[in-house]
């Protein structure tokens, strides 16, 4: 009967990672640039060992299961906001954060930050093929501190071309740096929306007639709410089959031990 125990507690804990991804999912469906998470099987002779471990090695085994990412993209959705930009095809924007590391995103929902340049909601700097876009430098403030002072996106006519350039009037201040990754699988999440690469990633610049930007949209979540619903009840159905299994087989345990009290 602990072996049954052990089974099904042992079953119950892809349940819970598999929940968790899914519960991950639904919270970032309206997330921009969100690419949903899944679980999958490593394999049945890797479940079959884990199953052989001796009592008390459950605890420190990872249970045979991996996760992963799905890249597929999302749809566009225009929002005409100047500073909002969607990839179609293959790519990835490369942003800096404030460390001087460079991420991956597919999230284009940017702003222009206090210092001028083209960044993400939270501060990090849109590459281009130069560096860092800056659209406007900034201007000596009353205070002694270089600060950009309001202004209207739409008065400074920022345009960017569906190849990434990035016209200011009439005055180019650069072109946006896409970067794609020909085994997305081997990035690492840093978060929802951003990525990192890894000693095994190959990627290259997006070629001229590979990808297009598009001014004015942005790519939504890649997740199918509907889908992730009828996940999660399947699995909290799962999931509490195993605990009756525990349950039963525990209070089997206990009506053995006293009864072998009296024998």
């Amino acid at each position: 009967m602990v072996k049954e125990i052990y089974t099904a507690a042992l079953g119950m804990l892809p349940q819970q990672t598999r929940l968790e991804a899914v519960t991950n999912n639904i919270a970032n469906a309206n997330s921009v640039g969100f690419r949903r998470s899944s679980v999958f099987e490593r394999g049945l002779i890797e479940a079959r060992n884990n199953m052989n471990h001796i009592k008390g090695d459950v605890e420190n085994v990872d249970a045979p299961i991996g996760d992963y990412t799905d890249f597929a993209s999302g749809t566009l959705q225009k929002t005409d906001n100047t500073l909002d930009i969607a990839i179609e095809h293959e790519g990835f924007f490369v942003v800096q954060n404030q460390k001087g590391e460079e991420l991956l995103t597919r999230a284009g929902q940017f702003t222009l930050s206090e210092e001028g340049y083209i960044a993400t909601q939270d501060g990090k700097k849109l590459l281009g093929e130069q560096g860092p876009i800056m659209i406007q430098p900034p201007q000596q403030g009353a205070s002694g501190f270089n600060a950009l002072p309001q202004v209207d996106l739409q008065s400074l006519n920022i345009r960017i071309a569906e190849n990434g350039e990035v016209l200011v009037g009439n005055r180019s201040v650069g072109r946006i740096q896409i970067t794609v990754v020909d085994n997305p699988q081997t990035l690492e999440r840093v978060s929802g929306t951003d990525f990192r690469m890894t000693d095994t990633t190959k990627s290259r610049p997006s070629g001229e007639m590979e990808t297009r930007l598009r001014q004015g949209y942005v790519e939504t979540s890649n997740v199918d709410i509907i889908r992730e619903m009828v996940d999660m009840i399947e699995l909290q159905r799962a999931f509490e089959m195993g605990q009756k299994v525990i349950t039963t087989n525990d209070h089997t345990i206990d009506r053995s031990i006293e009864l072998s009290r009296y024998s």
